[in-house]
């Protein structure tokens, strides 16, 4: 006896062939599967166990919207986390600012941009794609929208990133270091006071063959008050178009800003190149434009096709991305680099 208000799914997710399922209005439908999907990738080390919450979802035949919301909450609660949600370092003012974005399979998105006192941003970008008419909420009013909306004020500058930016302020000298988001397990003092940390950008592609994305992050360590990166905007951070695939980003998010970096890889998906060629072909195009300046950041493109293939590339050694499906799901890859 088939109960119609669940996802029903073959025993063995991810094997080829043709699934059933029952939609909303009780009526059985096919839906498309792959060996290589369900499937969801996301950024760095701490991706992991960012991909086993939102595999919970698409195990259970769940939709590719609400297991990349529920992946990317985990480092947002991660006390050791400092790149992402509410032990984020602060701006050099001491004010931790979240940013977010979330973008499902129509096209339709979300974020939320310097947000204070409000620890899920994600989850807040998810309301503004799905309450308002808009796309990006900043600052005062978006935590205003979040209280209003039954989300909890908190005082999100925890005792160890107090502690971090209050040594930097000896110094107040701002000069990111690459890759320092892999050491967030074990903060640590680095030459010359510098602190820097990164971003969490994760796709997913579900039983049903969409394709949803999120992106979130506190942003650089010790900005200037006031400044959003690439994260919560659409096109730069993240974008999705469910009939290619989607990309996300990570590192200096000023440069994907100023070559729209996720939408540009979506397109050249679209083109035809690969998840991997088009992820390299997004870092030359910023290389290219400033050669010298490019040796010395990072940035780092994530995508997925429609097929549940995917591929990564980055300006530097030492971006890893975190992969999910059906047969593994504590994978960590180590993309490739232009230098």
């Amino acid at each position: 006896m088939i109960n119609r208000r669940k996802f029903l799914l073959k025993s063995t997710i991810g094997t080829s062939g043709i699934l059933l399922g029952v939609n909303a209005l009780g009526k059985t439908i096919e839906l498309k599967s792959a060996s290589n999907y369900p499937i969801v990738i996301s950024t760095w080390d701490f991706g992991i166990p960012a991909n086993q919450a939102a595999w919970k979802v698409l195990s259970k035949g769940g939709r590719a919207l609400d297991a990349v919301e529920a992946g990317v909450r985990i480092p947002e609660a991660d006390p050791k986390n400092h790149s992402v949600g509410a032990s984020g370092y602060p701006d050099r003012d001491g004010h931790v600012t979240l940013d977010a974005c979330i973008m499902d399979e129509k096209g339709n998105c979300g974020g939320v941009a310097a947000m204070e006192y409000i620890d899920h941003p994600i989850s807040v970008a998810r309301m503004v794609m799905e309450k308002t008419p808009h796309v990006l909420l900043v600052g005062e009013g978006a935590t205003q929208f979040a209280l209003e909306n039954g989300f909890k004020k908190k005082q999100l500058l925890n005792d160890e990133s107090k502690k971090a930016w209050q040594e930097w302020l000896k110094t107040s000298k701002y000069q990111p270091e690459i890759n320092v988001e892999n050491k967030y397990y074990t903060p640590q003092k680095l030459p010359g006071n510098q602190y820097n940390h990164d971003t969490i950008g994760m796709l997913a592609l579900d039983a049903a063959g969409n394709i949803s994305g999120a992106c979130t992050t506190s942003g650089m360590a010790f900005k200037l008050h006031g400044r959003v990166g690439d994260s919560p905007i659409i096109g730069a951070g993240l974008f999705v178009d469910n009939e290619v695939g989607g990309a996300t980003s990570t590192g200096v998010g000023e440069e994907v800003i100023r070559n729209v970096g996720s939408f540009l890889v979506v397109e050249l998906m679209r083109q035809g190149y690969t998840p991997e060629n088009a992820c390299k072909e997004a870092v030359n195009r910023i290389i290219k434009k400033n050669p010298e300046k490019a040796k010395n950041l990072q940035v780092g493109f994530l995508a997925l096709n429609k097929k549940g293939e995917y591929g990564a590339y980055a300006i530097q050694k030492g971006f890893s991305y975190a992969v999910c499906n059906s047969e593994k799901q504590d994978t960590l890859i180590k993309g490739q680099s232009i230098y």
